[in-house]
């Protein structure tokens, strides 16, 4: 079983310049906009990171040539998928859970920045057993083995 609390301390300052950000910004511009503030204030705390990653996931241990680009991978295992939509669904959330299995990192934070009040959700994958967990460590996703 994974540390839920352990992972939540090492995503904190992610999330504080995600608000920060926000803060600065305001809601109801476009992702892109969002996303160059993130660079910057990535750049000021000194996190690590890398933009639009993109990656090539494996089929019967052969590399597709299908491939995905992450708006983030913060710290080698922290994902983070920026929107700037009315409201968060279920499909955005799958593209997180499914970006964190195929990287294989444990850390997943989907932000909309377009609400008045910014939204983050934090995510925390269970390699070992294939589960996405909430912070709270409840099971909120377990992938087929």
């Amino acid at each position: 079983m994974i540390d839920v609390e352990k992972l939540k301390d090492h995503v904190y300052d992610v999330v504080g310049a995600l608000y920060e950000v926000h803060k600065e910004l305001g809601a109801g511009l476009n992702e892109s906009c969002y996303q160059e503030g993130l660079l910057m204030e990535f750049d000021e705390l000194q996190i690590a990171y890398k933009k639009e990653l993109t990656f090539f996931p494996k089929f019967h241990g052969k590399q597709m040539k299908t491939h995905f680009r992450v708006d983030f991978l913060c710290k080698e295992d922290i994902v983070v998928e920026c929107k700037s939509v009315e409201e968060l669904n279920n499909n955005h959330r799958a593209q997180l859970y499914n970006y964190m299995r195929l990287l294989n990192v444990s850390c997943g934070l989907l932000v909309n920045f377009a609400p008045k009040n910014i939204i983050i959700e934090r995510y925390f994958y269970d390699m070992n057993n294939k589960d996405i967990l909430d912070v709270y460590g409840r099971l909120i996703h377990k992938f087929r083995r």
